[in-house]
């Protein structure tokens, strides 16, 4: 299962793999309650204040996830145009604006620089959007995301988009959560058991993983190495949730995602969840939000084991570290 599984939800990749970016939208058409956590210090943004507890716009309509740094917030406007073209969105009496939040990751160190999402970018991935599962990898916003850069792009590994999802028990409630992950992070990505599946390498493509944490506590951190990271997460659900306890999920869920990346929320990274509720199932909000910290270790495990190598940078799968 993927995020589509939920009904009203419809998801759309465009993917540059020649330039390695690119963006992954998610539409609301019915609209969505929506809140938002920030977990890193580097975030790039556009219109996260309507997930937030008292504004007025009580749902969104979309979210946009991308590549290119700051330069990849205009793919929102193309998200807009053509939600716009679909009358969705806010009705303000004399129009209806589409509200579409959006975040983005920086991977503008491999590929080609110049290229970055726009709105064309961004309409292309609306246009693409659907409920067929989504596909992980190096595809949409995870297209030129990596993993493990304290010693710089060189020796960093591929990662991408990956996606997971669980059902809770009838005695839970019932519902259903999803994850989607564009993992760009600065750490290492962990398995569950603590082995490090994918990050900073030693020299050489069978040397091993270096342990990025374990360098930053010798007071290793080489120049070059910073902002250049993010990990973007949407979660969503269809129980019944709104905006404040939207909000209050997003915040547990960075614990899922610190517990498969290491470090987690640095001062390079701008990681930032997204919850979103699209349902009317009831269920208790901590109780969903253990869940939906379990779907989003998953699917940035998926990011990793799914990437393929690209633009110079090694995945998971041709790395001989055994």
């Amino acid at each position: 299962m993927t995020l589509t599984s939920l009904r009203g939800i419809l998801v759309g990749h465009a993917t540059n793999r020649a330039a390695a970016t690119g963006c992954t939208v998610i539409l609301f058409e019915q609209g969505a309650v929506a809140g938002y956590d920030v977990g890193g210090a580097a975030t790039g943004t556009r219109e996260v204040d309507a997930c937030s507890p008292g504004h007025l716009v009580e749902r969104i309509h979309g979210l946009v996830l991308a590549g290119g740094s700051a330069f990849g917030l205009e793919a929102a406007s193309g998200v807009m145009r053509h939600l716009e073209r679909r009358n969705v969105g806010f009705d303000t009496g004399t129009a209806r604006v589409p509200i579409v939040p959006s975040a983005i990751l920086y991977d503008l160190g491999i590929g080609d620089s110049r290229v970055r999402p726009d709105a064309a970018m961004g309409a292309r991935a609306a246009r693409a959007a659907s409920s067929r599962p989504v596909r992980s990898g190096c595809v949409g916003a995870g297209t030129g995301a990596t993993v493990g850069k304290l010693f710089g792009i060189g020796r960093a590994v591929k990662s991408g988009v990956g996606n997971a999802a669980l059902k809770m028990p009838a005695s839970a409630g019932g519902c259903t959560v999803a994850a989607l992950a564009a993992v760009n992070a600065f750490g290492d990505v962990r398995s569950p058991t603590g082995e490090i599946l994918a990050g900073a390498r030693r020299p050489g493509l069978a040397a091993g993983f270096a342990d990025t944490a374990a360098c930053m506590e010798r007071g290793i951190l080489r120049p070059g190495s910073r902002s250049t990271n993010t990990t973007l997460v949407v979660v969503a659900t269809d129980a019944l949730l709104n905006r404040t306890d939207a909000s209050r999920v997003a915040g547990i869920c960075q614990d899922g995602l610190a517990r498969c990346v290491s470090p987690a929320h640095t001062r390079y990274d701008g990681d930032i969840v997204f919850v979103v509720s699209v349902g009317s199932r009831r269920v208790d909000a901590d109780c969903l939000a253990v869940a939906a910290c379990r779907a989003v270790g998953m699917a940035v495990i998926d990011a990793v084991v799914s990437a393929t190598s690209l633009a110079g940078v090694p995945a998971l799968r041709d790395l001989d570290v055994g």
